[in-house]
């Protein structure tokens, strides 16, 4: 079946949910914290804007999802009380906000947490804040989802490393991978994949932010600005340790479970990871290929071994 039919994170706020395993992400978000500040005061700073498009994209469920709305809303806010701005209900901005992740998104929660939020915003606030629409966009970000010139800032964390589908070049069913798997008893890149699987990885990583960029470049204004996170590498060596030791370990615990007969070594063998998590220098050169954006800025930090790219 295709990724975006079927990827998604547990739902409910169980054990194993995702909700209750999100905090690297929470991490993740505070960090980029205030640059979505300096984003939207960009945005402010040179727009007279009377309803703002925002979108964010993967948005996920969970004590997440609306965070980067309200960093969003309080950078807002801030801006407006250091003006001292009284504004009236006639001059107040609408903000239209868009939550996208894919179909099988657990949206009923986002739904069911909006009242709280809605409220905690004018409490905090001010009724001016009270023209906030959320709804959900559900689909893949790998393609267009909205009209035509009609956001503003868009946001994306810990999303953009998963890519629309496995490359086809290593798409074989468990009898096909029984006999033919170039990547045996791997899940991902790694030290001892021929450099096909590497080529296969990038190719589709390359056509997919691609994709991506094609995309927001209809959607966003003139003048509007991106604020991306995403799982990279610190090397331009995709097999090192700190690119893909959290692959190597699960695929050497499937292959526990093959030895132990609970599961067929066909099917970890035709099973591949739909992620990849390029350097800095490929995002640099892919932007600037595609042509439509200009990347300000580009930092990296580690959180818990891993190295996450803007």
């Amino acid at each position: 079946m295709e990724v975006n039919r079927i990827l998604h994170m547990n739902k409910g706020d169980g054990k194993t949910s995702y909700s209750q395993n999100s905090q690297v992400q929470g991490k993740i978000l505070s960090v980029a914290k205030p640059i979505i500040h300096e984003a939207v005061l960009e945005i402010l700073s040179s727009n007279n804007i009377e309803s703002m498009g925002i979108a964010d994209l993967g948005c996920s469920s969970g004590p997440n999802t609306l965070l980067p709305i309200s960093y969003i809303m309080n950078a807002i806010h801030a801006k407006r009380s250091s003006l001292g701005l009284q504004l009236s209900s006639s001059s107040t901005t609408e903000f239209r906000v868009y939550l996208n992740d894919l179909f099988s998104n657990d949206f009923n929660a986002i739904f069911m947490s909006l009242p709280a939020f809605y409220n905690n915003l004018k409490q905090e606030k001010g009724p001016e804040f009270e023209s906030v629409f959320v709804s959900a966009v559900p689909g893949s970000f790998h393609g267009r989802l909205f009209p035509a010139k009609t956001l503003h800032f868009v946001h994306s964390s810990c999303s953009i490393h998963w890519l629309s589908r496995v490359p086809p070049a290593l798409s074989n069913t468990p009898a096909e991978a029984a006999g033919t798997a170039m990547n045996k008893g791997k899940i991902y890149i790694s030290k001892t994949s021929p450099e096909c699987i590497l080529d296969a990885y990038s190719l589709q990583f390359h056509e997919d932010f691609s994709s991506f960029l094609k995309s927001r470049a209809e959607e966003v204004v003139g003048g509007g600005r991106m604020v991306l996170s995403l799982i990279g590498r610190p090397s331009s060596d995709p097999t090192t340790r700190e690119s893909c030791d959290q692959w190597e370990l699960l695929a050497h615990a499937l292959m526990t479970l093959v030895s132990e007969g609970l599961i067929e070594e066909g099917k970890v063998d035709a099973f591949n990871i739909p992620y990849y998590a390029p350097c800095a220098e490929e995002l640099k050169l892919e932007v600037q290929k595609e042509g439509s954006f200009v990347m300000d800025r580009v930092e990296a930090f580690e959180i818990d071994r891993g190295c996450w790219w803007w």
